[in-house]
């Protein structure tokens, strides 16, 4: 990596690209069932596979920190009535079967704004004076 000029960090605070999220990046990745554990013949089929994993990671793969709803549904505006559903899902089988119900349901509620480095936002006039 060095020879590369890639210089190694460790746990920079909020670098959305640095160790933690890529790591748990990869462990998502290679826990898929269509893993190929032998690796890739071809940067091609490198290619075919991380476009899959695209696609299966933003349009059904449920992410808990956005109520588990996909990033695709949440991005359209979908995730409100799939959330109301469930609601109300969750409320009936509590009123069903109280004994079951230690306390109240899951909250519903659409999360709120999600940021990967909100400290590190800046407007594009403060890029332009900055070069």
């Amino acid at each position: 990596m060095e020879k590369l000029g890639i210089i190694a960090s460790y746990s920079r605070p909020r670098v959305s690209n640095d160790n933690p999220f890529s790591e748990a990046l990869f462990r998502t990745c290679k826990y898929r069932p269509n893993w190929p554990t032998k690796g890739f013949a071809t940067k091609a089929e490198a290619q075919a596979w991380a476009k899959s994993f695209a696609s299966w990671y933003n349009g059904e793969h449920l992410h808990s920190a956005i109520c588990f709803v996909t990033p695709n549904a949440r991005h359209a505006g979908h995730d409100r009535a799939t959330l109301a559903n469930r609601a109300s899902l969750y409320e009936n089988a509590r009123s069903q079967n109280p004994e079951r119900w230690s306390g109240q349901t899951r909250s519903w509620q659409p999360a709120g704004p999600v940021w990967l480095n909100p400290e590190t936002e800046i407007s594009a006039s403060e890029i332009r004076d900055a070069v």
